[in-house]
C-alpha cells in the first residue's frame, strides 16, 4: 500500500506530503486545485516519462517520493535479480533536473524507468477515465477474463509449451532453409574436398619431398664432391689413408726405443680405422645411381600441386590445407545427416504440437466456462449502477494459429439499452457507460488480483444521484480487499470514504501554491455541503451532509 507522498517543486506544488491509510481514502477539491497535479506526480514514480515542463521553479530540481508497504507481495526475488537493498518497505524516488534530465531511485539505487514501471504496477493499480479505452482493446479484454477465471497455472503451462513450439518451429524452418542451401552447396563442397583429399596431403611427406627435390636439384654437384673426397681418402698418389698407415709404420718401427710413443701408433690406428669407415660410406653414396633425372620433375610437379591448392585457398601451410580439407568432408556428413535431424525435429514438433493443442483446448473450456460467470457478475454490479437493461456478453472465437495465449480471440458485447442486441463496445458505449462498465469490471478482477492500491481518477465522470451512491458503495466494498484512493467531485462517493483529503490553492507572495489537508469530520461536513452547493453553502445543504456522512459510515 502507499503510505505517504512527497512532492517537491512540480507544477503548482512547492512543497507537500501526504500520508495515507488503510481503507478508502478521498481527494476533492475545486476544479485547477491540483487534484490531478498530485497523481500525475504519483505517475512519475510508477514510470512515466518526466517532463521538465512541470517544474514550478525551474532552476530547481522537482524531487517526488513514494513510501509503499511491501505488504506480502513476495519481491524478495525482484529485489535480490536487481541488486537492490529488500526492507518491508519500499522508497520510490524521481528526479526532474532543471537540464532536462531525470533520474529514479528504489531504495536509494539509480534504476532504469523498466524496473520503475515493473515496480509500480506491483504497488498500484490507476483507473482512470482515459482508461475506458482499453475496454476496446481485444488484449485487454482477454486479459480481464483471464484474470476473473483466475486460472494462472494453465496460462504458465501453455505458455512453456508454446515457448518449445515456437523454438522447434523457428529451428525446423532454420534447418529446412539451411538443407535447401546445403543441396546447392553440395556439388562445390564435393569438388573442393577431392581435390584436397586427392592431394594425399602429408605434412612429413611434404618435408620429405622439399628435402628431396633440394637434393636432386644438386645431385651432379653432390656427386662430384663424393669423388673428390674419396679420391684424397684413398685414390690420389698423397691419399690420405695411405698416409696414415705410412705414418703408423715409421712411428712402430721407433716405439722400441720410445715407449712413450706406444699411445701415439694406437691413436693413428684409431683415425686410420675411422677415415676408413668414412671411405666405405662416402663409396657407398657415391656408388648409389638413384640420380634419375625424371624424378626431380615428378616431385617438382607434386609439390607444386600442392603449393598451387595454398595459394588458391588463401592459407599458409599443408596445416591449414589438411583442416580445410575436414572442414569440406564435415559439411559433406552434416548435408547427409541433415535429413536425420529435420526428421526429429519434426517428430518432436508433431509431439509439442499435441500438448500445445491440449493445453490450448483446456485454456478454450476454461474460458467459456467462466465467461458466462463473468457476465453475470459484471451484469448483476451494472443494475446497482443503474443500468438495469443493460446488456453483456463475452463473446469467444478461436483462432486458426496458436499465439502467446492460446487460440482464443475474446470480445465483449455491450449495450446499455432494452431492446438493443449487444455490440462492440467502442461503437455503443457512452462516455459514461464506459465509466460505470469499467467499474465493474474492475470491482471484479482487482478482487481477484488482490492488488494493494487501487486509485480512481474521477471514474464516476457522467454519474450522479442515486446512481453516484452505488459507485461509492462499489468502491468502499472493493476497499475491504484493498487501500483504495479516489479523485472525486461527487459527495455521494466522498461520503462514503474512511479518510477525506482536500486539495485547495493557497496565494502567498505573488504566487499560487497547490497544498492539501486532511479533514476531521467537521472540516468533511463542510466540503461535502460545499460539494452540495451551488455557491454559497446553505443551512440545507450542511444538514445534507451530515445525514450523508452518517449513511457512510
Amino acid at each position: 500500500m502507499l503510505k505517504s507522498l512527497s512532492i517537491i517543486n512540480y507544477a503548482l506544488i512547492e512543497s507537500l506530503e501526504i500520508e495515507f491509510l488503510d481503507g478508502f481514502s478521498v481527494l476533492t477539491g475545486e476544479t485547477g486545485a491540483g487534484k490531478s497535479i498530485i497523481l500525475g506526480a504519483l505517475s512519475l514514480i510508477l514510470g512515466r516519462r518526466a517532463d521538465p515542463g512541470v517544474l514550478k521553479d525551474k532552476s530547481k530540481k522537482c524531487v517526488i517520493e513514494g513510501v509503499f508497504d511491501n505488504g506480502n507481495l513476495s519481491l524478495q526475488k525482484f529485489f535480490s535479480d536487481n541488486e537492490l537493498d529488500y526492507d518491508g518497505q519500499t522508497i520510490i524516488r524521481r528526479e526532474i533536473l532543471p537540464s532536462g534530465k531525470s533520474r529514479a531511485f528504489i531504495n536509494d539505487t539509480p534504476v532504469n524507468l523498466e524496473l520503475l514501471v515493473y515496480l509500480g504496477n506491483k504497488f498500484v493499480n490507476v483507473h482512470s477515465q482515459h482508461e475506458t479505452l482499453q475496454l476496446s482493446d481485444a488484449s485487454f479484454q482477454l486479459n480481464v477474463l483471464d484474470d476473473f477465471i483466475n486460472v494462472p497455472d494453465l496460462l504458465v503451462d501453455y505458455k512453456n509449451v508454446y515457448q518449445s513450439y515456437n523454438s522447434l518451429t523457428k529451428k525446423l524452418q532454420q534447418l529446412v532453409a539451411f538443407n535447401n542451401q546445403a543441396v546447392k552447396d553440395e556439388d562445390y563442397f564435393r569438388y573442393q574436398f577431392e581435390e584436397l583429399d586427392k592431394a594425399s596431403l602429408n605434412t612429413e611427406e611434404v618435408a620429405e619431398l622439399e628435402t628431396r627435390a633440394k637434393f636432386l636439384e644438386h645431385s651432379e654437384e653432390i656427386k662430384h664432391a663424393l669423388s673428390q673426397t674419396e679420391s684424397i681418402l684413398n685414390n690420389d698418389e698423397n691419399a690420405v689413408i695411405d698416409s696414415l698407415l705410412e705414418m703408423t709404420k715409421i712411428i712402430s718401427n721407433i716405439q722400441t726405443y720410445l715407449p712413450n710413443l706406444k699411445e701415439l701408433v694406437q691413436r693413428l690406428d684409431s683415425v686410420t680405422i675411422e677415415l676408413k669407415d668414412i671411405l666405405g660410406e662416402i663409396e657407398l653414396l657415391n656408388s648409389d645411381d638413384d640420380f634419375n633425372p625424371h624424378e626431380l620433375q615428378l616431385v617438382n610437379e607434386k609439390l607444386s600441386a600442392v603449393y598451387t591448392l595454398i595459394q588458391k585457398h588463401h592459407v599458409q601451410s599443408v596445416d591449414d590445407l589438411i583442416t580445410l580439407r575436414n572442414d569440406y568432408d564435415q559439411k559433406l556428413q552434416s548435408i547427409r545427416s541433415l535429413d536425420e535431424e529435420i526428421d526429429t525435429v519434426k517428430k518432436d514438433l508433431s509431439t509439442v504440437k499435441k500438448k500445445l493443442e491440449e493445453n490450448a483446448k483446456i485454456l478454450h473450456n476454461e474460458r467459456t466456462k467462466g465467461s458466462s460467470k463473468f457476465s453475470n457478475a459484471v451484469l448483476q454490479i451494472l443494475i446497482q449502477l443503474g443500468m438495469k437493461d443493460a446488456g453483456f456478453v463475452v463473446k469467444i472465437e478461436q483462432l486458426p494459429e496458436f499465439n502467446t495465449t492460446g487460440m482464443d480471440k475474446v470480445q465483449f458485447m455491450f449495450n446499455a439499452n432494452l431492446g438493443v442486441e449487444p455490440g462492440e463496445i467502442s461503437k455503443i458505449a457512452s462516455g459514461g457507460e464506459l465509466s460505470r462498465l469499467m467499474l465493474a469490471i474492475k470491482s471484479l478482477i482487482n478482487k481477484k488480483q488482490m492488488l494493494p492500491t487501487v486509485i480512481f481518477d474521477e471514474i464516476d465522470a457522467g454519474v450522479s444521484g442515486e446512481i453516484a451512491g452505488k459507485v461509492g458503495s462499489i468502491i468502499k466494498k472493493m476497499s475491504k480487499n484493498h487501500q483504495v484512493i479516489s479523485i472525486t467531485h461527487l459527495a455521494q462517493i466522498a461520503s462514503k470514504a474512511d479518510h477525506h483529503y482536500k486539495v485547495h490553492k493557497i496565494t502567498t507572495n505573488n504566487s499560487t501554491v497547490t497544498a492539501i489537508d486532511q479533514l476531521n469530520n467537521e472540516g468533511r461536513v463542510e466540503e461535502l455541503a460545499k460539494i452540495l452547493s451551488n455557491e454559497k453553502v446553505s443551512a440545507n445543504a450542511l444538514i445534507t451532509a451530515r445525514e450523508m456522512l452518517e449513511e457512510g459510515f
